[in-house]
């Protein structure tokens, strides 16, 4: 077995996510349970590398996970078409505005640029995990395979490039909505996923108005995690701030629904329900 883990210079484990999902993780989808694939490869890391810490593995079943739902959804589009959800880099990698075409790109930056001139604050924004775009118009370029079978490092990259194919061609209509993904979910965890719906549809209401349109189809927000109690669910009622600073219409939710997946029967009913075009 190749090796797992890479030493950083100052001796510390690091974990190679990509090579161990492809080594551990070979076929795709897995016949069991998505939690199931996250535990069996970090059972594997920590028997072949103990120094590595559960906290040292946190961050990397989130991209695990993340990995399962980019290539599940690939697949929904290619065999159903319809939207497709694209994974997103973090926010120091890649400015989201980035995603639409440059004039709506502009009104945002305008607006970026306001709030700081005129406040002492900023508006500053995390990237949500998955962007969701109807590609009807776009030209991806593909560099994915029709179907993805089995996880390697191609496959893996192109996943993470597929965003690119995206700037600068996104309009108002056919950036449909966005995804936050958490492979588990805590309190805390749970607070950063309104937040971040409330701050995204905000922008989106902002377009609206600088580019005059009158019946907008609305922006949608959603949150995927492997499991989701009715706790969670409760939490994630929240309201999008935004929307209830004026008596011209309805309060909108933060988050409009909320999908557990830890198989691929649960991702397909999730793409099924999502990624359908209206």
């Amino acid at each position: 077995m190749p090796p797992l883990v890479n030493l950083l210079p100052d001796g510390r484990p690091q974990v190679d996510s990509k090579g161990a999902l492809c080594e551990i993780q070979k076929t795709f989808p897995p016949t069991g349970t998505f939690t199931g694939v996250l535990d069996l490869i970090s059972t594997t890391i920590q028997q072949t590398h103990p120094q590595v810490t559960n906290n040292a593995l946190s961050n990397t079943r989130g991209a695990w996970y993340e990995w399962l739902l980019a290539a599940s959804a690939w697949n929904w589009h290619v065999r159903h078409s319809g939207y497709l959800a694209v994974l997103l880099p973090n926010m120091t990698q890649f400015d989201i505005a980035d995603l639409y075409e440059p004039r709506l790109r502009g009104f945002i930056q305008d607006l970026r640029f306001k709030v700081q001139q005129h406040t002492s604050v900023r508006l500053v924004t995390s990237n949500p995990d998955f962007v969701i775009v109807n590609t009807k118009d776009i030209d991806l370029g593909l560099d994915l395979p029709a179907h993805i079978s089995h996880f390697d490092r191609t496959s893996l990259d192109s996943l993470d490039q597929l965003y690119r194919k995206l700037i600068g061609k996104c309009s108002f209509d056919n950036l449909i909505g966005y995804i936050s993904v958490k492979s588990s979910l805590r309190p805390d965890r749970r607070l950063q996923i309104p937040h971040e719906g409330s701050l995204m549809k905000a922008i989106y209401a902002h377009l609206q108005t600088r580019d005059w349109v009158i019946s907008p189809p609305g922006l949608r927000y959603y949150a995927v995690s492997s499991n989701i109690t009715e706790a969670d669910r409760d939490a994630l009622k929240t309201v999008a701030t935004h929307s209830i600073t004026t008596v011209n219409e309805l309060p909108k939710a933060a988050v409009d629904a909320v999908f557990q997946i830890n198989s691929q029967s649960e991702a397909e009913e999730t793409w099924r329900s999502i990624l359908t075009a209206q």
